[in-house]
């Protein structure tokens, strides 16, 4: 695919053997979809997934580089929101590949944020026992971390992306000035995901955020701007743990920093508008800073660091900071008894023992969490 990469793009590799695929990162550079698909492809024609937001700001430019390619295409757009990642939804996609006449050579193009990259990756993992798919993020969240490793689920009763598949997409286009016309809200909540991978592995990209993170918000032309810079050293990151670790029965664990907390709050709030995915890991990470301050793994202050610098970005970082009531304490144990790292009923927590060095802590006392929690709720 060289050929096809413009001289500002910045292509990062995942290294799956003969599921590896290309991460392509810059501006503008959706123009090249068709080419790619084409060139990956041949003679494929493509569904595309997208919400009724993206498609009246992202679909025109998607269809008109599919044209340029000689790729044909269908499209079907859902309500937009972490509401469309159900049981009715997936089948409504389902069923809408299959009424086109989806064939196994054609292809899944995921254009949207986190939300559609899961619902139409596990529709593509399901339909015809698997379908070949394109990550085209179009949010900060999606591209710095949903759209790149595979992970694809809906949600259930009992909690957050429970029922899904491992199945990788073929390709990532990720377009960074689709950013640009992002409401900050949405954009402060991907901003938490890209913090993820300073606060686990990496001090001096957060010490780099901590500095540059007002050019990270802002849009820029330049082809070395502060905004593709952290993009790619995110997705780095990410591509190299999946690589080691594709299906979590390791260290891919460590990217659920903040999750456990997070997931639970963010199912606590019913998956709404209280509580993007975003801002629940924000207050999650910083929860998990603070536990883990709590149990001596770090110092009070490397916690206090992060919570400051979430709060000067403008994320919530404590359970007060959600609008509305939330349910008790047992319901939320509840929900983190179901995270999915949970074995044999015995809690794991990503934990830290300081800022860039993540640590994988099992067999958790719930007794200790559940008094850890009550003290922080007790604060609302």
């Amino acid at each position: 695919m060289t050929a096809l990469v413009r001289s500002d793009a910045v292509v990062v590799p995942v290294a799956l053997g003969a599921r590896s695929y290309d991460i392509v990162i810059g501006r503008g550079v959706i123009a090249t979809l068709g080419a790619r698909i084409a060139e990956l492809r041949p003679g494929a024609k493509v569904f595309i997934v997208t919400d009724e937001n993206v498609a009246a700001s992202a679909m025109a430019p998607a269809q008109a580089a599919l044209k340029r390619g000689g790729v044909a295409s269908r499209q079907m757009s859902v309500p937009p929101g972490e509401s469309s990642k159900t049981y009715r939804v997936l089948e409504d996609v389902c069923e809408a590949i299959l009424d086109a006449q989806i064939e196994r050579g054609d292809l899944i193009v995921a254009l949207g944020g986190g939300v559609i990259g899961d619902l139409a990756g596990f529709a593509a993992a399901v339909v015809r026992r698997g379908l070949d798919y394109v990550q085209v993020p179009t949010t900060l969240l999606a591209q710095v971390d949903s759209s790149v490793g595979g992970k694809t689920a809906i949600d259930s009763r009992h909690g957050k992306n429970l029922i899904g598949a491992f199945h990788q997409p073929i390709l990532v286009v990720a377009d960074t000035a689709l950013l640009d016309t992002l409401p900050q809200r949405e954009f402060r909540a991907g901003y938490s995901e890209l913090v993820k991978y300073g606060l686990l592995g990496d001090a001096a990209f957060f010490s780099w955020l901590e500095a540059h993170w007002r050019d990270v918000f802002a849009a820029s032309s330049s082809p070395n701007s502060a905004r593709e810079h952290a993009v790619a050293v995110a997705c780095r990151a990410k591509a190299a743990i999946v690589g080691r670790d594709e299906r979590e029965t390791g260290e891919r664990a460590l990217l659920n920093l903040g999750h456990t907390f997070g997931h639970a709050l963010e199912a606590a709030c019913g998956f709404s508008d209280r509580l993007l995915h975003g801002e629940a890991i924000a207050i999650g990470m910083v929860l998990a800073f603070e536990f883990s301050a709590h149990r001596g793994l770090l110092a009070a202050a490397a916690a206090e660091r992060v919570k400051r610098h979430f709060a000067e970005v403008g994320l919530p970082t404590r359970p007060a900071d959600i609008p509305g009531t939330l349910p008790g304490l047992d319901r939320i144990m509840e929900l983190i008894g179901q995270d999915k790292k949970v074995k044999r009923g015995m809690l794991t927590f990503i934990l830290v023992r300081d800022i860039g060095s993540a640590v994988i802590e099992t067999g958790i006392d719930e007794r200790e969490v559940r008094a850890f929690l009550n003290e922080k709720l007790a604060r609302r």
